[in-house]
C-alpha cells in the first residue's frame, strides 16, 4: 500500500485506525503489539492528554522516552505515574475509571462475542486457546473496548464456540440482563475494514473498508450475512506525519513490518 509519498504497511494502518479511536483525555487500558503503538500515536497525535494503564500495573501519562518491545520494558518504567500490580489495575476496571481497551480473540461473532478459550465440542474441543487472562474483566468492566483482529472467515462465525469475553451476548440489552454495569465493544478493527454496531439490535455491521479491498471479499470472508452500513466509507491511509511517529515507536519494525 502507498500514500502519495510514502510506502505504508497493513500494521501501519490498522495502528493508525486503532489511535483514531481514542479521544483526548480518556483512560486507555494499553494492550500489547499493535494497540500499544496506537495508544503512543494517539497521545502525540490528537490525544495528548490519554492517559495509558498497563496490565503490569503501570500508569503514565507521557510516552516511553524511548522505543519499547514490551509494556514491562525499562523505559515504560520511567518517570510513569503509578508503578503498582495487576491487582490495582483491575481496581481501576471495576470502578468505571477505564474509557476504553483493544482486545481480540481466535473468534468473533455477530454480536461482539470473542472466544478465546477453545474451538469446537467442550467435552472434546478440537484446540485449545490460552483463555482469558484480563480480557474477560476488559470487556465487561471497561466504558468500551475496541476489536482488532484478522478478518478470515473461520475467525467470523455466527456464534463462538465459547463466550470468553463478552460483547452484546445475544443481542440488544443482553449485557443489563446478565448484570454488566457498562461497555460493550465499540468497533472491531480488521484487515479488511471497520466494523462497528448498530445502536438498536447491537449486531455488527460494515462501516468502513480498507484502501483495495471490496464489499464482497468482506462478506465472503465473514461466516454470516454481513449488513453494510448505507453510507459505507474508506478507511483513510495514514498520513505522512502519522507514519513518521510509528517508525519512531517502531525503528526496526518489529511490529509494524517496516
Amino acid at each position: 500500500m502507498a500514500t502519495e509519498n510514502s510506502e505504508y504497511t497493513l500494521p501501519h494502518l490498522m495502528v493508525t485506525a486503532a489511535a483514531r479511536e481514542i479521544a483526548d483525555g480518556e483512560v486507555i487500558f494499553v494492550g500489547m503489539r499493535l494497540p500499544m503503538l496506537g495508544f503512543f500515536l494517539a497521545k502525540s497525535t490528537h490525544a495528548p492528554n490519554a492517559v495509558g494503564v498497563y496490565e503490569l500495573g503501570i500508569v503514565r501519562d507521557t510516552v516511553a522516552p524511548e522505543p519499547i518491545l514490551t509494556m514491562g520494558d525499562l523505559p515504560n518504567l520511567c518517570r510513569a505515574q503509578w508503578l503498582a500490580d495487576t491487582a490495582d489495575l483491575m481496581g481501576l476496571l471495576q470502578q468505571g475509571l477505564v474509557d476504553a481497551s483493544f482486545i481480540g480473540g481466535a473468534q468473533v461473532d455477530r454480536f461482539g462475542n470473542l472466544n478465546t478459550t477453545y474451538i469446537g465440542d467442550i467435552e472434546n474441543p478440537g484446540t485449545r486457546l490460552p483463555g482469558s487472562g484480563g480480557a474477560c474483566d476488559l470487556a465487561s468492566l471497561g466504558k468500551r473496548h475496541i476489536i482488532i483482529m484478522a478478518h478470515e472467515r473461520h475467525r467470523f462465525v455466527p456464534r463462538v464456540d465459547y463466550i470468553t469475553s463478552p460483547g452484546y451476548g445475544d443481542g440488544a440489552g443482553w449485557r443489563r440482563q446478565v448484570g454488566l454495569p457498562r461497555g460493550g465493544p465499540s468497533a472491531v478493527i480488521t484487515t479488511r475494514g471497520i466494523l462497528r454496531f448498530d445502536p438498536d439490535t447491537c449486531e455488527m455491521m460494515l462501516a468502513s473498508l480498507h484502501p483495495g479491498v471490496t464489499v464482497d471479499e468482506v462478506l465472503a470472508n465473514t461466516g454470516w450475512p454481513l449488513r453494510v452500513a448505507g453510507e459505507l466509507s474508506r478507511t483513510p491511509a495514514p498520513e505522512e506525519a502519522e507514519l513518521a511517529m510509528l517508525r519512531r515507536f517502531d525503528p526496526k519494525g518489529y511490529w509494524t513490518g517496516a
